[in-house]
């Protein structure tokens, strides 16, 4: 078994000097996993996954019989093995009829590195969504399409449609490298934003599947070459085996026919910019340039992660540790040597374990280093500096640095329908417009004539659009996930709840005396896998339930630290009763330019709590049965309560509720 070999993985190297390497010195290795029996005494335990993985000759079977079978589903084999292909099976919940058992139908994910699309590909998903979907599009927290509504019967057309006009769905799910993310930034004067989309590319291509299943179930065997050429050195470092990373003579030399424990998810950005949730991501990629603007290098971080499990404190969110630096010439060996660990020591008997995340957590980083120099060859260069954190949204109109424009379009959780579709697909096809999707499901319209820009503003206004400095500020920086009734994991709602949420925050704000460009990031997910980060969000609400969430507090805008649960269930009828304290302490008692996040962090989950627990609202205190006080007691109090930035009516309660006890 191919993938089980890990105990011995990365033990017996031999330092020398490879053809396009550079010279090593021998390394202490750590033999991290050496079993005191040889492992053949005693199989390590495999969950059912592992099983049907190892018996699927790389992802063919029985996935390829149940497609043409006359069910209007697939068994439970074949729904593991689809996703790797790009799809999960769902069941609409709201369609379902009575007697008639679950309404199923697909999602189809795209693998778009860097989120760039071009233009044949997105008139081919709108004709796709119109003719066999539900008519709409998502753009996805990862800078993907989501197609949803797919019946099985139209499953190879919806597939081969896209492979045949410049897209992909290989890897977009499954125990994979999922889409590699990196800056939308639709600079073409800055070279660093280049590197990252190339570099983005490059490592999508680098740990795609090589086994060929799925040109075999797509078209029929017919490897259908895309418009871009693999990097020939892309190539070449797949290839190679100096260190232990490959399967020698298999059809999948990284990944083997077990492939990954679980997911993998990479980013790639420039330093500043975290536009991709960068500390979220198994590996982070940042481009290092010299200071005469050559592309020297990347820094490399590990085991970020958001998943997790209600009340299951063996599971957790996770922000990512930096690993080291490499060279350029050697930045696809590290990226090997990484996943090759991964591959070889995570753990394969429980899927909520899997992550790479919690293998960094038991080993440590610098154990995890140690290893990944086994594989890599040689040792990792220091981590080198970076600049504060930044979060970019690149909205609005924006000069590309080539003498034509890009447009970024706010498309509200990330959910394309209606007149919006229509006016975009009318301007996109219109002057043969290219596109970026971004990590916050949003997207960008590149390329653009400044002679164009009045008519692309005429027909996008029409149909809603609205400048970036017009859209209510906590909706352009909130995500949601699209939930109920279509995702399995769905407990409660996010895509359909999250504009009424921000509504009524937005309206408590204004009571409250914010200015309208008050803002905090917001996040909603309808279950705790957590795919809009709700994690890193200043205020993040994690499906618990039918019109229940939890509540997190204390991310930053700049996505760099890990919210907090403040609330282990809310119920969605007392969302104000529950924000408004929290929010008239932050009004009162924060620091100039301070954040709702950074405030949280800083006053701590006890302040605001104890706040909480005494504060009356002034529709509480309106109600109130009325009490004369002495004038010169009531100023004491008053003044009291002005020092304390609390009401008079906390103040009184809070004195009286003391003196009964």
């Amino acid at each position: 078994m191919e993938g089980l070999r890990g105990a011995f993985a990365g033990q017996a190297l031999s330092c020398r000097q490879l053809p396009g390497r550079t010279p090593t010195l021998h390394l202490q290795t750590s033999c991290v996993a050496t079993p005191v029996k040889p492992p053949s005494t005693k199989l390590a335990k495999r969950s059912k996954v592992e099983i049907v993985k190892e018996k699927s000759d790389f992802l063919r079977h029985p996935l390829m019989e149940e497609l043409v079978n006359e069910n209007s589903y697939i068994n439970e084999d074949a729904v593991q093995l689809m996703k790797f292909h790009g799809s999960y099976q769902q069941d609409h919940r709201e369609k379902r009829a009575f007697g008639q058992g679950k309404f199923y139908q697909f999602m189809m994910r795209t693998r778009q590195p860097g989120g760039v699309v071009p233009n044949q590909l997105y008139l081919t998903m709108d004709d796709l969504s119109e003719q066999y979907g539900n008519g709409t599009l998502r753009l996805t927290t990862r800078q993907t399409y989501q197609l949803h509504g797919v019946l099985k019967q139209d499953l190879k057309t919806v597939f081969s449609s896209v492979i045949k006009n410049m897209g992909s769905t290989l890897a977009a799910c499954g125990d994979v490298n999922r889409n590699v993310m990196s800056s939308p930034a639709p600079y073409k004067n800055r070279p660093e934003y280049g590197y990252a989309t190339q570099y983005a590319n490059d490592i999508a291509d680098l740990l795609a599947p090589q086994s060929g299943a799925y040109y075999d179930v797509w078209l029929d065997g017919e490897k259908f070459f895309s418009h871009q050429m693999e990097n020939p050195k892309v190539t070449a470092d797949r290839a190679f085996n100096g260190y232990g990373t490959n399967f020698e003579n298999s059809p999948e030399p990284i990944y083997g026919n077990l492939f990954l424990p679980r997911k993998f998810k990479v980013a790639v950005t420039v330093p500043g910019d975290n536009s991709v949730d960068l500390f979220t991501n198994d590996v982070g990629v940042v481009v290092i340039m010299s200071p005469s603007g050559e592309l020297e290098g990347f820094n490399l971080l590990v085991g970020g992660g958001m998943g997790r499990t209600h009340r299951n404190e063996n599971t957790f969110a996770r922000l990512a540790d930096a690993l080291g630096y490499v060279p350029k010439e050697d930045i696809f060996h590290a990226m090997k040597a990484i996943v090759a660990v991964q591959r070889d020591y995570g753990r394969r008997d429980d899927r909520k374990q899997s992550r790479l995340k919690y293998l960094v957590h038991e080993w440590g980083i610098d154990k995890f280093r140690s290893v990944v120099e086994q594989y890599y060859g040689k040792r990792l260069q220091p981590f080198r500096p970076l600049p504060k954190w930044e979060f970019k949204d690149f909205l609005g109109w924006e000069d590309q640095g080539d003498g034509k424009l890009a447009y970024g379009i706010f498309i509200q959780n990330g959910r394309l329908k209606g007149d919006l579709k229509k006016a975009l697909r009318r301007v996109i096809e219109r002057y043969e417009l290219p596109v970026r999707l971004t990590p916050n499901q949003n997207l960008i319209l590149c390329d653009i004539d400044e002679s164009w820009k009045a008519d692309i503003i005429h027909t996008l206004s029409g149909a809603g659009v609205k400048d970036a400095d017009a859209i209510d500020s906590l909706d352009r920086y909130a995500m949601a996930c699209p939930a109920l009734p279509l995702c399995g994991l769905a407990i409660g709602e996010a895509e359909r709840g999250l504009p009424d949420i921000n509504n009524r925050i937005r309206a408590l704000m204004d009571k409250l005396g914010f200015g309208a460009d008050e803002h905090f990031h917001i996040r909603m997910t309808g279950c705790p896998n957590g795919c809009t980060r709700p994690y890193m969000a200043e205020l993040g609400f994690v499906g618990d339930g039918p019109n229940s969430y939890q509540l997190w507090l204390g991310g930053t805008a700049a996505q760099t630290r890990l919210a907090e649960p403040y609330m282990e269930r809310m119920k969605v009828q007392n969302l104000e009763s529950t924000l408004e304290p929290i929010l008239y302490l932050f009004r009162q008692q924060r620091r100039p330019a301070e954040t709702l996040g950074d405030f949280c962090a800083r006053v701590g989950f006890e302040a605001i709590r104890s706040f909480s627990y005494g504060f009356v609202s002034e529709s509480e205190a309106a109600s109130m049965p009325q009490v004369g006080l002495p004038e010169d007691l009531y100023k004491s109090l008053q003044a009291i309560a002005d020092k304390q930035g609390k009401g008079l009516a906390h103040v009184v309660c809070e004195a009286l509720r003391q003196y009964v006890k």
